[in-house]
């Protein structure tokens, strides 16, 4: 009897990587869009999630387009040097595309844009590596998940996983229960992988998504105006919370969806 296609496995070291024709059709596009809009943003992004970047893009699909990956290629579709650059100013912004950045190309008013990523933020679960934002306590009584409003005790088939993470539980009535306080995390403290999945697992979630303006290129003038008062913190920047294939080195640059 034949295999059937559909069971045939493929190695991950298999898989084609995006080649150079890739990466100058996205140079070519960078350049394109620097062309058609007014302005051009220079953002970083604080606590990094696929998801929370794909809605900035979905609210902004009709009046913005936005490019997020390897850096050199988009510093390369602008140009590093007045000699190079695509259109007049645009080296300034090249030169500070350093780190997790992106380009966000729009029409809309400079005030309109300041003030909408300045609000914007998407509460996420910690990871391992990041500072808690604040002391976590679960008190004594059965243990609550707060995914739910209002919250809910555990189930009895959670214990041990609880258990595993560090929480000295006890079946009382089939619901998982702490005899007295526990602490998760203390404010200021990078958390393990345990406190992290512990507070995923309770439904507490302690950081923000959130995109950061560093500068703004305007096609009228050339200039190159550096945005003040939306820094990320370091804490908030961590190289695996880039996406699969957004690291220098790996495939596309971008994240068009």
């Amino acid at each position: 009897m034949p295999k059937s296609k559909r069971a045939k496995l493929v190695s991950l070291t298999k898989v084609e990587k995006k080649t150079r024709e890739h990466k100058n059709a996205l140079l070519k596009e960078v350049q394109e869009n620097a062309e058609k809009w007014q302005y051009c943003w220079l953002f970083e992004v604080g606590n990094m999630r696929n998801a929370h970047l794909k809605t900035v893009r979905k609210l902004w699909k009709d009046s913005a387009r936005i490019f997020f990956g390897r850096g050199a290629v988009m510093a390369k579709a602008l140009g590093t040097t007045p000699e190079e650059e695509h259109r007049s100013g645009l080296h300034k912004l090249a030169k500070q595309i350093k780190g997790q950045v992106g380009l966000f190309f729009t029409d809309s008013p400079p005030e309109e844009v300041i003030e909408w990523f300045a609000d914007f933020r998407q509460p996420d679960f910690a990871r391992s590596g990041n500072k808690a934002t604040r002391t976590v306590l679960l008190p004594a009584g059965p243990v609550m998940q707060q995914h739910s409003l209002p919250p809910e005790p555990f189930p009895h088939n959670e214990e041990p996983q609880l258990r595993k993470l560090g929480l000295r539980t006890r079946m009382e009535r089939g619901v998982p229960t702490l005899d007295a306080p526990h602490t998760v995390c203390s404010k200021g403290r990078v958390l393990t992988a345990e406190q992290a999945q512990l507070l995923k697992l309770v439904g507490l979630k302690l950081v923000n998504f959130k995109v950061g303006l560093r500068a703004r290129w305007e096609a009228a003038s050339g200039e190159v105006v550096q945005v003040e008062g939306q820094e990320i913190g370091v804490e908030e920047v961590r190289e695996d919370d880039v996406p699969e294939g957004e690291r220098d080195g790996d495939g596309d640059d971008e994240m068009n969806e």
